[in-house]
């Protein structure tokens, strides 16, 4: 019994101390997050006042980023707000800011440039905003100039839809089909093969929609040892197309993280495809696509939505293939604005440099998402 109490009052005291110390010096983000007075450091340098900036993104606390501005005389906040995160749904909008990076650019007795770099927290990965900002000196404290990117107007337009449609009607409880449904769409593997990279075991190639209906697909690989037992068994997320029409290929790239080549005698794999009502529309012309030699290579090019409706969220899939046509690498970039109608969107995919000497050639898929719909 005395040992309890005696470890109670040790708790109690402990609790008292960590509350106190929490009061006396509490950490600025939490309670600028509870809605009390910001504790972030004054701005007494450029890159102090671009962290302030950043941290008060991280948190959302618009009307503060917003008043710290220098030129928010020349927009309003809802149109700052609307420029970082997208001023339609898109995939910055459908997600948060995980941290940021500051990186001083240059400065001067009164003013600077400073490098801010959002990194978003989304399912899809962890993409980045860079913004390049100058940093002015207003008595004893810097404010950002934020350079706003004005939101992209439309002209009044009439767009023809033309594009071919699939619906698809399932036997219900009550109908008397007996066993009888539509049946699952053919899909076959018409590339395959592993790479072994730094990071671990990869598999990929491409899949074919050999069908004459429009089809969901995925695949999944399983690597077996050398006594043929399962050694780890791992599936396609998002380097795929998982929607497709009719006689389309999309690639595939499926991870192992360190597992070794060495150990694999077998590869199983299984594609997956279910029927699902889908239609040509929205048609995303890829223009300009350019493969850009090492260092730095990559595939560049834009995106032209042509339909009359915004696509929210765009994923952009590079296959690259070498001389004899094999698959090389597969590559991808989600797009984090919304495609407007008949407006150009630039895309950037990364070429691990090792690789990009093998490349030959390319081919771009886009995969969409309208808000309602599906990629």
């Amino acid at each position: 019994m005395r040992k309890g109490a005696l470890l109670a009052g040790a708790l109690g005291a402990a609790t008292v101390a960590l509350v106190a110390i929490g009061t006396i010096w509490p950490v600025p983000e939490a309670v600028a997050y509870a809605g009390g007075q910001s504790l972030m450091p004054k701005s007494s340098t450029p890159e102090a006042a671009v962290r302030n900036l950043g941290d008060e993104i991280v948190l959302q606390a618009w009307d503060k980023a917003y008043d710290s501005l220098a030129n928010k005389a020349e927009f309003t906040e809802q149109e700052f707000v609307g420029d970082i995160k997208g001023y339609y749904p898109n995939l910055r909008s459908y997600s948060d800011v995980d941290h940021i990076e500051v990186f001083p650019l240059h400065a001067s007795a009164n003013d600077g440039d400073v490098q801010l770099k959002l990194y978003w927290s989304t399912v899809v990965g962890e993409p980045v905003t860079t913004r390049n900002l100058h940093v002015v000196r207003n008595g004893d404290r810097w404010q950002v100039e934020w350079p706003l990117v004005k939101k992209t107007i439309v002209p009044p337009q009439v767009i023809p839809v033309n594009y071919l449609r699939w619906d698809v009607i399932y036997r219900g409880a009550g109908d008397d089909w007996g066993a009888q449904d539509v049946e699952a769409p053919h899909v076959r593997i018409v590339d395959m093969h592993p790479v072994q990279r730094a990071e671990g075991v990869v598999v990929l190639g491409e899949l074919l929609n050999e069908d004459v209906v429009p089809a969901y697909v995925s695949v999944t690989a399983t690597l077996l040892g050398k006594d043929q037992a399962p050694l780890a068994t791992e599936g396609s997320f998002d380097k795929i197309c998982h929607l497709l029409l009719p006689k389309q290929v999309t690639p595939f790239l499926i991870s192992f993280p360190d597992a070794s080549l060495s150990d694999v005698r077998s590869i199983r794999m299984t594609p997956f495809s279910t029927l699902v009502p889908a239609s040509a529309d929205p048609v995303i012309e890829i223009d300009s696509a350019k493969l850009n030699p090492a260092p730095d290579a990559s595939l560049t090019g834009q995106l032209i939505n042509q339909s009359g409706q915004v696509v929210n969220v765009a994923h952009v899939l590079g296959t690259f293939y070498d001389s004899t046509g094999h698959v090389v690498w597969v590559a991808d970039q989600y797009v984090d604005h919304a495609l407007l109608p008949q407006t150009p969107e630039p895309f950037d995919i990364h070429i691990p440099e090792d690789l990009a000497r093998k490349v030959s050639s390319q081919r771009t898929v886009v995969a969409s998402y309208v808000a309602g719909g599906a990629l």
